[in-house]
């Protein structure tokens, strides 16, 4: 076995390897070699070249997404380490385990005007659960700072920064250790959490007559069977479900803004609830957002093990456990009451069904039908990863089948890895994968194709719309040259050159009857990853998209 001769180098290996901390992303570099040396060498840990620090996160970021463990990063000195901040902040949102390893230069060597530093300490201070400024050469105090920082990502679900000053020469090698690391057992604690008393607010359940649940990002699988058939069976409890949040039942409405955007002040008082109980992450649905914070419920129950955010402006209570446990000792608590909250809205969403069909049967080629045919041929059993803005929105507005997995970056909301998360969740979970992306997010994060690691049956539909079509649905849409310029980002580019570059398959479509036949094609095509590239049209897309409200009325 080949060790790198530094011993603060070889703590940092050992403790990560100890620790479970076995995926491993890398940006080449010199001041980091070290490092890449005694990871690459150990044959106990799975790493990735990739040249791109921002793709390299959001792929780590994807791997972790999946696997639900810490992934490392490991990268040189200087701005490079800045590049991973956009997918620090959303893993710090999504609570999604990252440790960032940045190799720096030794302390005297800052801001004296020597070539590639930065003040790397702490650099990601207000988006990391912990930071571990290690001193040159190893020690108990920097082991110790080393093992705080895995378990804080572990148990904490968010990343953490381990800074690690080294001294030339950084490429010398020993073929033996030369230090014995301390492992702290908290790494490896699984924190207990003392269930709260339910008893006191049991009586407000059974006396409340509206019940809205509203499930934000949640993991597939994660919540018990016999819960959800719980809240489909109570008739005083109207569940919402979003498309990332991964559960499913005939009962529950997965269409929110389908069901809200239509409403009059008079449906509004008539939704607005009794009890507002929330789980799982970030909302995409800004329609409900206002609805709640207008029409506020008198109690607002958040159900999370470690955080809460008052999105409504009125949350009462943050349970401090999981969904499971919190359910599991408070159904049988509950007694059933007469209520007619859940028939009065499944009435309505069986008419907004019937008129949602009808109006995508006659509408014409647009984003809109794009993703209503994109989303009716995904695979059965598939893994779907969604672009942020636009897509994710659209995807709100359609059926998906429930053995599909989906997952979106709604941490931070940001389309700038929205390519490479999908990449490295592809990686990592071994299912058939299949991004949905517009075409502002797919060209801005390019540089996630760069990357040796993509399965074969790796998939991408790309929505070109000829730039941020989002802009043209807000208000304050003008079509002017300061609009189309700074706002839509309106291009003329296509994905063409890139999938030949990056050697992907590639297709086009304009119409039904080539989108029809192009997904057929895309899915029967597993010998390189794939690119459907899909033209709608500009001017067309909003209008559609704004019609369809109207009619559901």
């Amino acid at each position: 076995m080949i060790y790198p001769k530094i011993p603060l180098a070889q703590s940092i290996i050992e403790i990560c390897l100890a620790q479970g901390v076995t995926h491993i992303v890398i940006s080449p570099g010199s001041r980091n070699a070290p490092l890449t040396i005694g990871f690459v060498s150990n044959p106990k840990f799975t790493c990735y070249s990739v040249a791109d620090e921002r793709s390299a996160a959001f792929f780590a970021l994807g791997i972790a997404q999946q696997t639900k463990l810490p992934v490392a990063l490991v990268c040189t000195s200087g701005s490079a380490l800045l590049n991973y901040y956009p997918a620090i902040a959303e893993a710090f949102y999504s609570q999604i385990p990252l440790v960032v390893i940045s190799a720096d230069r030794p302390s005297g060597k800052i801001d004296i005007g020597d070539g590639q530093t930065i003040r790397q300490e702490n650099v990601f201070q207000n988006h990391s659960l912990y930071n571990a400024n290690l001193i040159e050469g190893a020690s108990n105090e920097n082991d110790l700072k080393i093992n705080q920082a895995i378990h804080y990502s572990t148990v904490n679900k968010g990343p953490v920064h381990i800074n690690a000053p080294f001294e030339e020469p950084l490429y010398e090698t020993v073929n033996a250790l030369s230090i014995k690391v301390a492992i702290s057992a908290i790494a490896n604690e699984t924190p207990t959490v003392e269930l709260p008393n339910l008893t006191e607010f049991a009586p407000i359940w059974n006396s409340s007559k509206k019940k809205l649940v509203l499930v934000g990002v949640n993991n597939p699988n994660a919540i018990d069977a016999s819960i959800i058939d719980f809240l489909a069976s109570d008739p005083s409890v109207v569940v919402m479900t979003e498309t990332t949040s991964n559960i499913h039942h005939n009962s529950f409405i997965n269409n929110i803004d389908t069901i809200i955007t239509p409403f009059s002040i008079p449906d509004f008082e008539v939704f607005q609830p009794e009890i507002l109980i929330t789980f799982g992450g970030m909302v995409v649905s800004k329609r409900i957002k206002a609805a709640l914070r207008n029409y506020q419920p008198k109690h607002h129950w958040h159900i999370d093990s470690l955080r809460a955010y008052n999105t409504y402006g009125c949350l009462t209570k943050h349970f401090q456990v999981s969904p499971n446990d919190f359910f599991n000792q408070f159904i049988p608590l509950l007694n059933p009451i007469e209520s007619h909250y859940y028939d009065y809205f499944e009435g309505i969403n069986q008419i907004r069904k019937i008129k949602t069909a009808a109006y995508l049967s006659k509408v014409p080629f647009s984003d809109f039908k794009a993703f209503e045919i994109v989303i009716k041929s995904l695979p059965i059993n598939s893994h779907l990863q969604m672009g942020n803005s636009s897509a994710i929105r659209y995807a709100q507005l359609i059926d998906i089948h429930p053995s599909i997995e989906v997952f979106c970056n709604r941490g931070t909301s940001g389309i700038d890895g929205s390519t490479s998360t999908a990449i490295g969740a592809a990686v990592a979970n071994q299912k058939p994968t299949i991004l949905i992306t517009g075409d502002i997010s797919f060209l801005y994060d390019s540089n996630g194709l760069w990357n040796n690691y993509i399965p074969k049956d790796f998939k991408i539909v790309l929505i070109n719309n000829g730039g941020g079509g989002i802009f043209r649905i807000l208000p304050g849409h003008d079509e002017t040259p300061v609009f189309n310029t700074f706002f839509e980002t309106s291009h003329c580019l296509t994905a063409e050159k890139l999938a030949s570059m990056y050697s992907f398959d590639y297709a086009i479509a304009s119409d039904v009857p080539s989108l029809e036949a192009g997904m057929k094609h895309f899915y029967s095509n597993n010998d390189k990853p794939f690119i459907l590239e899909v033209f709608t049209p500009t001017l067309e897309n909003d209008k559609v998209l704004l019609q369809f409200f109207k009619e559901l009325i």
